[in-house]
This record gives structure tokens, sequence and C-alpha cells, in this order.
């Protein structure tokens, strides 16, 4: 089988009704408030890059690579979002990311939706981001320091979202505590060390090519639009090798596999491209090049129409603030 397996979308059925609700309250909240945040951060210049970088993310997690046990994981990719981007248009980076894929590709519930991007785009992005910029300020912001930071920040990232991912699961009375919380822990510690390797050499990378983007994010001075191209037509190769990803079932699904609470995953209400395969080819290699394709352009354009609601509000906030009494 050439499907990708998600890591670390909670289906449907996970989460009950009022946990499911506090989630949603959540991401609301906090990605207003990002959107409030990075009115200021986010120039033209910045605008593309959002959007190439949730293109590539979105490419990115269709790789899964092989962990101990038959189980598989892959890049969530805040971390990265969060060096290149900063914490908070990082945050807006992966809620691009991770509707899209509930809502084209059937990937993670969309009931549970916000516990999805709360996970996988707040508790990663903040986590991991605190530790990259205490690491890189305490060794004096070098490029082996930014490395060092983005390393542990990535493998931390990953573990805060797993020990989230078990409380909301304990809470909704799915697994008990004790049991899922050592599984999940356990499991995606090793995932971890993948998501620091991909991030430090995604990071190294950059560094080499455009080390202006790895400085202040606020004031990142991204010239020319070859980089444009470049970003997408990587997001594009990534897609390419995407029937090479990894069967095995990822973190989350061999814990609930081997906890027997998997079949509390619910069918989704409605498939438009489930399980990455699209459904009008019938090689199953070329459907999921297909989809990633598809998805890849979808998503570049959601992250690039998420950051310019945000320059277009601190737009028309700068006239006013300019006002004389």
């Amino acid at each position: 089988m050439f499907i990708p397996i998600p890591a670390m979308h909670i289906p449907d059925g996970f989460l009950n009704v009022p946990v499911a609700v506090v989630g949603w309250a959540l991401i609301v909240v906090v990605i207003g408030f990002a959107l409030r945040q990075t009115r200021n951060q986010l120039g033209e210049r910045q605008i593309p890059l959002m959007g190439i970088l949730a293109a590539f993310i979105f490419a990115a997690q269709m790789i899964n690579f092989p962990v101990a046990g038959g189980t598989s994981g892959h890049l969530i990719g805040g971390m990265l979002a969060a060096v290149l981007l900063g914490p908070w248009a990082a945050v807006l980076v992966m809620t691009s990311v991770v509707a899209v894929q509930a809502l084209l590709f059937q990937d993670g519930g969309l009931l549970v939706l916000g516990f999805n991007i709360f996970n996988m785009g707040i508790v990663s992005v903040f986590v991991g981001y605190a530790a990259y910029d205490w690491i890189r300020k305490a060794l004096n912001n070098t490029r082996t320091a930014q490395l060092v930071g983005a390393a542990v920040g990535a493998w931390l990232g990953v573990l805060a979202a797993a020990i989230a991912a078990s409380l909301e699961l304990a809470v909704s009375g799915t697994s008990p505590l004790e049991v899922v919380l050592p599984a999940m822990v356990g499991v995606h510690i090793l995932i971890g060390i993948g998501e620091a390797l991909i991030t430090v050499a995604a990071v190294a990378f950059i560094q080499q090519t455009r080390p202006d983007l790895t400085g202040a994010a606020a004031a990142v001075e991204a010239r020319g639009s070859t980089w444009i191209a470049v970003g997408l037509v990587l997001a594009l190769v990534v897609v390419l090798v995407s029937p090479l990803a990894n069967p095995n079932p990822d973190g989350l699904e061999r814990v609930a596999e081997d906890h027997g609470f998997i079949e509390a995953a619910e069918d989704p209400p409605y498939e438009v491209i489930p399980d990455y395969q699209a459904p009008f080819i019938e090689d199953e290699a070329l459907a999921t090049i297909v989809a990633g394709v598809i998805g890849v352009v979808i998503v570049a354009a959601v992250g690039w129409g998420v950051s310019r609601l945000s320059g277009r509000s601190a737009a028309h906030d700068e006239p006013t603030s300019a006002q004389g009494p």
C-alpha cells in the first residue's frame, strides 16, 4: 500500500463532544490573538513565505519515516515554521496546514479539529520555540546555537504535543492516563528524534542558502521572487517521493491499536480526497502524487490568504494610529 498514514491527527470519536468543543474555543481565541500579534510583523515580503512554508510542511507531512516496533512518524513542522517566522506566524501556518488536511483529505476529524490544531500548531510551536530561543540566546545566537536550539525545540515540541493529546484522550474517557500517557510519550520520544533531524537539516540548508531567514523573524527581508519558486519546487519534489512513505501505523494509531481504543474512531461525514488518494486515478502511487500536488497548491493559497488577511489588518490599523487629536 502506498497510502501515507497521518501522525498525531486525532480522528473523531477519540474525544468526547464537550472536550472537542473546548478545543474549538481555544483555537478561536488563540488564532484571533495570532492574527493581532502578526499585524506588525508581516510585510509584503514575508507574506509569500508563509504560503510556501505551509505548502512545504504539508508535503513533508506526507513522508512517514520508520521508528521502532513497526511504527512510523513524520515531521510536524511547527518548530521549523517558528524558526523562520516567529511563533505567532507559525501558528497561522500550522492552522492552514492542519485545517486543509482535515477538510479536504479527511486527515483528522472535523469535530476534534480544534485540538488537532492546538496540539500540533500551538503546543508544539510554543514549547519548541521557547527552548530554541533560550538555547540560541544562551549560546550567543551563532549558527551552531540555532541548530542545537532547533533540534532540542523540535524534539520537545513533539513530546509536548503527545502529552497534550494524552491528556485530552484521558479526560474524554478514551483511555486511562496511566495507560495512554507512557505509551504516547514512549513512541513520540523516538518520533521526536526524526523531527529534530529533519528540522536541523532544513535549518542548516536555509542557513547556507538564505541566512537572512534565520534571523529575527520580524525583520526578515526576503528579496526577489526566485526563493518563492524554489520553495514551491521543493514542496512538489517532496510530493513526488511521497508514495515511498513508510506504511506502518503512526504513533497515535499504534497506541490506539495496542491499547484497545482504535475502534472508537468514527468515519468522516464526507470524503473528498480521503487518505491522500485522488479518487479519479486507479494507480495508487500516481493517485498519492496528484493528491499531494493538489494539497500543496491549496495549502499555499490558504497560507498566503491568511497572511494577507493579517497584513491587511495591519494596513487598516496604521492610518488610525497615525491620526492626531
